[in-house]
């Protein structure tokens, strides 16, 4: 998902492949792997395909941090009620704790 919220537009599996080829190091992906991953991420609506040509090109169907938010509600709404709010003040601390968040702290984030 990286690899396509970094975009300016929509790419094709070949630009994905070769984004995370040069990120990987010695291992590589397979394009067939990048390909499949692709196309299970379009079954899931995380991503968009059109057809461009012969190529299929993605983009995401939703931005990170709407995906992120998703993952931690749906996290929180397994929780017993009650105990909700100690996990978010568990977050809210390990935030305050974290010099890489002082965005947040100040409510630029």
């Amino acid at each position: 998902m990286g690899a396509l919220w970094g975009a300016a537009g929509a790419r094709s599996v070949r630009e994905v492949h070769e984004e995370l080829s040069s990120q990987a190091g010695e291992k590589q992906l397979a394009y067939t792997t990048v390909m499949t991953v692709l196309d299970r991420l379009a079954k899931k609506e995380l991503v968009l395909r059109e057809r461009d040509g012969r190529a299929w090109i993605y983009r995401p169907a939703i931005s990170q941090a709407r995906l992120i938010a998703d993952e931690m509600y749906a996290l929180l709404v397994d929780v017993d009620p009650l105990e909700r709010p100690r996990i978010l003040d568990e977050l809210r601390a390990l935030i305050d704790g974290d010099p890489a968040m002082e965005g947040l702290r100040q409510g630029s984030g």
